[in-house]
C-alpha cells in the first residue's frame, strides 16, 4: 500500500504492467474497430495482405512443381541420349508440364483462384498432373515406369493440402485410369536397363523421386511447426481479446458487466466458506462540475488517474471496474463492515491528497462511497442496493466522506 500526493512522483511508480495493458487494450480496440468496418466494406474478399500472401505461396508451389518438371524431363534426355525414345518425348513432356503449371499460374494471378474455399485448386493439379502422366504413359509405354513414378509424387504433394474427400475423389479417379490400361491391353510397361545409359537414367529416376519425396515431406513437417506457432499465437491473440473485452477502454479497469461478474463470483464463494463480503461504491464528487469547468479531456484524465490510483492501492484479491459513469464499484473479499471503512477511507484521503493541479491548475478531486457486507442469503442486487443507499447518504451529508449500509 502506498500514499501518493504528488502525480508527477506518482506515474513513474504505478504498476507499469498495468498501464501498459490498458495503453495495448485501447489499441487492440482501435485495430479491431479499423478491421470491422473494412470487413463492412468488402465483405466478399479476404483482405489485401491476405490476397497478396496467398500469391506468393502459390507462386513458390507452382516454381516446385516447374524444377519438378525439369529434372524428370532432364531424366528423359537421359534416356533419349541412349536411343530408347525420341526427342520429341521430353521435349512434349516439358512443354506440356509448363504449360499446365503456366494455366495454374495465370488463374492464381487473376485472382480466379481466391473464388474458392480451396485456393490451391489441389484437386484439378492433381488431376491435371496424374493425366498428363497417363497420356506419356500410354505414348512412352517403353519407359512407363518413369510415368509412374511421379503419381507416387503428385499424390504426395496433394496430401498437404487435399481435404480427405478430395484424396479419396482424386485416388478413385486415379485407380479408374489405371485399370484400362493394366487390364484392357497388353502394352509393355517397361525400365530398360540393358545399356549403362538406360541404367543411368533409370537409377537418376528413382534418385530424383526418393529426393523429391523427401523435400515434401520436409516441406510438410515446416508446415506443421508452422500452425504449431501460429495456434499458440491464436491463443495469445484470443486472450487479449478476452482481456479487451473485460476492461473498460477509458480507464482500464474492469467494465461493468466484467465486475458484476466478479462480485456474484465473490458472493457465492463467500457464501461457501462463510467468510464476510464488502463492496463498496464510489463516486467522483462533482465530476459534472470538473468536465464544465476543465472540459472533457480533463474530465477523462481525471478518471484514469483516479482508476490508476485506486488498483494501486487495493490489495491483489480485491476486484475492481466502472460501474458506470463517474461511478465506480470495489469488491472486498474476506472483509468486514469495519475493515471495509478503514480501507475505503484511506483510499478517500490518498485521492484528496492528490496534487491534481498537475492536471490543471486549481483542480481538486475528492471521492464518496457507501460500504455494504453481504448479509445471510443477500444475492448481489440487494447487496449493491444497500451499498447505493449508503452511496446517497454519503453525498447528502457533504461529500468526500465513507457512508456504511445499515444490516
Amino acid at each position: 500500500m502506498i500514499k501518493i500526493r504528488n502525480l508527477k512522483a506518482f506515474f513513474p511508480k504505478v504498476r507499469p504492467g498495468y498501464i501498459a495493458l490498458r495503453r495495448d487494450m485501447i489499441g487492440a480496440a482501435s485495430s479491431l474497430q479499423a478491421r470491422g468496418l473494412g470487413a463492412v466494406v468488402d465483405a466478399q474478399l479476404p483482405p489485401a495482405d491476405t490476397l497478396a500472401r496467398r500469391v506468393g505461396q502459390r507462386r513458390q508451389m507452382l516454381g516446385v512443381q516447374a524444377v519438378s518438371c525439369s529434372l524428370i524431363s532432364s531424366v528423359l534426355l537421359v534416356y533419349c541420349y541412349a536411343g530408347t525414345i525420341s526427342i520429341a518425348v521430353p521435349a512434349a513432356y516439358f512443354l506440356s508440364g509448363i504449360g499446365l503449371i503456366g494455366v495454374f499460374l495465370l488463374l492464381s494471378e487473376t485472382h480466379i483462384n481466391d473464388r474458392f474455399e480451396d485456393h490451391y485448386l489441389t484437386l484439378f493439379q492433381v488431376g491435371g498432373h496424374v493425366a498428363l502422366q497417363l497420356g506419356f504413359l500410354l505414348a512412352a509405354p517403353q519407359i512407363g515406369y518413369a510415368f509412374l513414378c511421379v503419381l507416387f509424387l503428385i499424390f504426395e504433394f496433394g496430401a498437404l493440402r487435399m481435404t480427405s474427400s478430395q484424396a479419396t475423389v482424386a485416388w478413385t479417379l486415379t485407380g479408374v485410369s489405371l485399370a484400362p490400361i493394366f487390364l484392357l491391353t497388353h502394352m509393355p510397361i517397361g525400365m530398360p536397363v540393358e545399356t549403362d545409359m538406360e541404367r543411368l537414367a533409370a537409377m537418376l529416376c528413382f534418385v530424383l523421386t526418393i529426393g523429391q519425396c523427401a523435400f515434401l515431406g520436409l516441406y510438410g513437417s515446416s508446415l506443421r511447426k508452422m500452425l504449431y506457432k501460429r495456434s499458440f499465437e491464436l491463443k495469445a491473440a484470443n486472450k487479449r481479446i478476452e482481456e479487451l473485452a473485460e476492461l473498460d477502454e477509458l480507464t482500464g479497469s474492469f467494465n461493468r458487466r466484467c465486475i458484476m461478474r466478479m462480485l456474484e463470483d465473490e458472493v457465492a464463494r463467500a457464501r461457501r466458506s462463510n467468510t464476510p463480503c464488502s463492496i463498496a461504491l464510489i463516486d467522483l464528487d462533482w465530476f459534472k462540475r470538473i468536465n464544465d469547468a476543465y472540459g472533457h479531456p480533463t474530465g477523462d484524465e481525471v478518471l484514469r488517474t483516479f482508476a490508476i490510483t485506486l488498483f494501486a492501492n487495493i490489495r491483489n484479491i480485491d476486484r475492481f471496474g466502472r460501474y458506470g459513469g463517474e461511478e465506480f464499484l470495489l469488491v472486498l473479499p474476506d472483509t468486514s463492515n469495519d475493515g471495509a471503512a478503514r480501507i475505503l477511507d484511506r483510499l478517500r484521503s490518498i485521492i484528496a491528497d492528490l496534487d491534481w493541479s498537475a492536471l490543471s491548475p486549481g483542480l481538486k478531486v475528492t471521492i464518496s462511497a457507501g460500504i455494504a457486507t453481504l448479509a445471510a442469503n443477500e444475492n448481489p442486487d440487494a447487496v449493491l442496493a444497500r451499498a447505493d443507499a449508503a452511496l446517497y447518504s454519503a453525498k447528502e451529508r457533504g461529500r468526500n466522506r465513507i457512508a456504511i449500509a445499515r444490516s
